[in-house]
């Protein structure tokens, strides 16, 4: 089974915008890059990443550069080498380690930096909104 061990290394958050002035409705973006996979020895790979959120209008900037340890069989870790090595993506298992990681990390840079997080917050609807009925998703 692979394990995968997430470090961050590097933080770089700045805010642009004027703190008197209230926040523009934004679109975010955010990239996770793995930026290679690197045999480190026989029972672990490096998979270096860099992450970065942008804001639009420009409102901030973060930026998250780190490392994630892989670990498991030596047929695991050749597996995951040798399809880097094809060009294909990293497996779903260490794509969604290095996320957990740096989507926890930028909501508390936000929270410091004062921004709104890169995750969709929840809507509350007032007593004048009208909810509509879902379908249902199965019928007898």
């Amino acid at each position: 089974m692979v394990n995968v061990r997430v470090l961050v290394k590097s933080i770089s958050a700045e805010n642009f915008w004027d703190p008197t002035k209230p926040i523009p409705p934004i679109k975010i973006a955010t990239n996770l890059n793995v930026v290679g996979v690197n045999k480190k020895d026989e029972n672990m790979l490096d998979v270096p990443f860099v992450f970065t959120i942008n804001y639009n209008p420009a409102v901030a900037q973060i930026s998250l550069k780190g490392t994630s340890h892989v670990t498991g069989t030596p047929e695991e870790l050749e597996t995951i080498l040798k399809e880097h090595k094809d060009k294909k993506p990293p497996p779903p298992v260490i794509l969604q380690s290095i996320s957990n990681v740096v989507f926890l990390e930028t909501i508390l840079v936000c929270r410091t930096i004062n921004i709104p997080p890169p995750i969709p917050l929840p809507k509350i609807q007032g007593p004048g909104d009208k909810k509509k009925r879902a379908e249902p998703t199965y019928r007898a």
